[in-house]
């Protein structure tokens, strides 16, 4: 382990041999891949490099500009406390969820609990399989929520991988009855148009609400018609998660033609997605407000009435941003973070070539009030240290860092690390602390890193595509504060009100 006190912004000319084999060329030009934009449903795919791009890495290391070979770098206010490395569930680790004492981490296998009571020594207490990416995973009291994106020959945990052109073909929510987390149980299924790549849970005393985000339909799906411009609703009674069922598919993007009135992509706005559904949704109940990083577009919404939400802005970037991906509001919902995730989190875009505003977050502020409120731009934010062209990396999961007066956020950005960081500034955000490995290779371009990363009850957990389950603790004066600050359950796409 190296540790250094202060954080790099490494100088080294990575990604210019990219460039040259047309790598990063296409990448700035071409339209995200439609069906995946997050690492696909079978084994990671390794794809060989130039002879260039490896002589640059292995001389970025040989030089000090980029950690060696799976090693492991950090700033000095952050110790690494536990790796738990992936164990009987082979497959992609995805999303985590908390509750009390308890991580759940999704993977594309299944999901596994850990017991986090000690965070130097997490323990495993249980690990499900049930296959089908990317298996997002959220909690509510007894019940466990997992999202199934690929298409299976059933609603089960032993269903196989069937085309998704033939009719029988199922995808959508899974629920769980966790009560004894030991022996978790599988209770309920609940089919979704064109499946559920990620879903957020707006819960009450009754019963649950979860927003469901899928996209790309196709005429030859029969499950996944265009227009796909919403997201489907389902209700989920606590007492009888058997009755789950969707009550509503909300139009998000009305307007004319096959996919609504969402961003048109490419040729229009070239490397940009078509919106045709959302990626992910944030919201805060609270405030019955949510914000959806829906493919082109940012959205603003409100929640008042659940079954029926209500679009109170749309924004789009068409320079800069390739993919929206996800949303995080600030505490006081003053402020939206989106992430453009370019390239699908399988690209290395954390390079000088692809430059500081590309694959970044974009932090906008929220001016106005009630219905009237806008989404105006502020600035961009990207880790300052470039990654060698053998390592994906791009904006990804992240969640708010509770300390009142300021914003603070903890972020995943696949093989480019764990980065915390400072927006209180809209426009001048800065970092402030980094967790990173090495590359997985310095031959070929392989999937791994950090999917998410979150603060919870006074440690970051971060759930690593391909080396585990990882714990760190921070210290620092500026997110001290946020230690005091004791949750009895976290779903980051369901922010609390960290002060009430």
């Amino acid at each position: 382990m190296t540790l250094l006190n202060d954080p790099r912004t490494r100088r080294r000319r990575l990604g210019v041999a990219a460039v040259c084999t047309g790598l990063l060329a296409a990448l700035m030009t071409a339209v995200p891949a439609a069906a995946t934009p997050d690492p696909g449903d079978g084994p990671a795919v390794q794809r060989e490099v130039s002879p260039g791009v490896r002589a640059e890495a292995a001389a970025a290391i040989a030089d000090g500009e980029i950690p060696g070979q799976d090693e492991i770098v950090h700033s000095a206010n952050i110790e690494h406390l536990a790796n738990i490395p992936k164990d009987a569930l082979p497959g992609t680790n995805s999303d985590l969820a908390f509750q009390g004492k308890y991580a759940f981490a999704g993977n594309y296998d299944g999901f596994r609990v850990f017991d986090i009571s000690d965070p130097k020594s997490p323990k495993t207490v249980a690990q499900v399989l049930c296959p089908g990416s990317q298996n997002d995973v959220s909690v509510s009291g007894d019940l466990l929520f997992l999202s199934t994106d690929s298409s299976r020959s059933d609603s089960s945990c032993s269903s196989t991988t069937q085309p998704v052109t033939e009719k029988s073909s199922w995808e959508g929510m899974k629920v769980f009855d966790i009560s004894d987390k030991a022996n978790p149980k599988y209770v309920a299924a609940v089919e979704t148009a064109c499946g559920s790549h990620t879903h957020t849970l707006v819960p009450q005393r009754k019963n649950v609400y979860v927003y469901v985000s899928s996209y790309s339909p196709n005429a030859a799906y029969p499950d996944c018609q265009p227009p796909h411009d919403g997201i489907s609703v389902i209700k989920v009674p606590r007492k009888a998660p058997e009755k789950a069922a969707v009550v509503s598919f909300p139009v998000l993007f009305p307007g004319e033609g096959p996919d609504g009135g969402g961003n048109p992509g490419g040729p229009t706005n070239p490397g940009v997605s078509k919106t045709t559904g959302c990626h992910d949704i944030t919201v805060l109940p609270e405030k019955d407000l949510a914000a959806g990083a829906c493919m082109g577009d940012g959205i603003l919404f409100s929640i008042k009435d659940p079954e029926h939400p209500k679009v109170i802005d749309q924004v789009q970037d068409n320079v800069n941003f390739a993919f929206w991906h996800s949303a995080t509001f600030n505490q006081t919902a003053h402020k939206v973070v989106f992430t453009d995730e370019l390239g699908g989190g399988g690209a290395a875009t954390c390079n000088e070539a692809t430059g500081p505003n590309r694959g970044a977050d974009g932090i906008y502020d929220i001016v106005g009030k009630g219905d009237k409120r806008k989404l105006v731009f502020r600035g961009y934010y990207k880790i300052p240290r470039h990654q060698a062209d053998t390592e994906n990396c791009v904006a990804h999961n992240g969640s708010l860092i509770p300390v009142k007066g300021k914003d603070l956020m903890v972020q995943a950005w696949y093989q480019g690390g764990v980065s915390v960081w400072d927006f209180t500034d809209s426009a001048k955000p800065k970092e402030i602390a980094y967790f990173e490995r090495g590359p997985l290779s310095t031959t070929s371009l392989q999937t791994g890193g950090s999917w998410s990363a979150y603060y919870y009850n006074g440690y970051i957990y971060s759930n690593d595509i391909a080396k585990g389950f990882d714990v760190l603790k921070l210290d620092d004066r500026r997110t001290d504060p946020a230690k005091r600050i004791r949750l009895r359950e976290l779903n980051v796409q369901t922010q609390p009100d960290y002060f009430d």
